[in-house]
């Protein structure tokens, strides 16, 4: 299967989201490449003709099966991967919704194999995305003011 994104002539936008619950963020592990094996949260691909808030409500219930609130944009991450040669082999410019939980239950797809409520100081014992502590940290300040 090839990837339409591989080798990209622009980046694409993505969204995703901190879900906070009890203190807690829902950290999901990816079970695909680029982030395999790596912890990180609900996201994918804006689709054409969705706003960015349908966009993260979408994923977030296909990869998890939960229903979210988004409640403001917690920051922003950039992912750009490089072949061997230097060359731009993905690129993605990633909105993090600070987000609560509104319903559904926890059913993760196949881009996932794991998922677990934490403690954001219990991410750090985790292999996670880049500037993953931080997006969560902004995401709780958002959600629980003066925490």
């Amino acid at each position: 299967m090839t990837d339409a994104r591989a080798y990209p002539s622009h980046p694409y936008l993505a969204v995703s989201a901190a879900i906070i619950r009890d203190g807690k963020v829902l950290a999901v592990r990816r079970a695909r490449k680029p982030a395999l094996a790596h912890y990180t949260l609900p996201g994918g691909a804006v689709e054409t003709g969705e706003t960015l808030l349908e966009a993260v409500r979408r994923e977030v219930r296909e990869e998890t099966g939960l229903d979210i609130e988004p409640v403001g944009l917690a920051g922003h991450r950039e992912a750009i991967i490089r072949d061997d040669q230097g060359a731009v082999k993905q690129h993605f410019v990633i909105l993090c919704f600070a987000s609560r939980l509104t319903g559904g239950d926890l059913n993760l797809n196949d881009e996932l194999d794991d998922a677990q409520w934490l403690r954001p100081g219990e991410l750090t014992s985790l292999k996670t995305t880049d500037g993953l502590m931080e997006i969560v940290e902004a995401a709780a300040t958002l959600l629980e003011p003066g925490r």
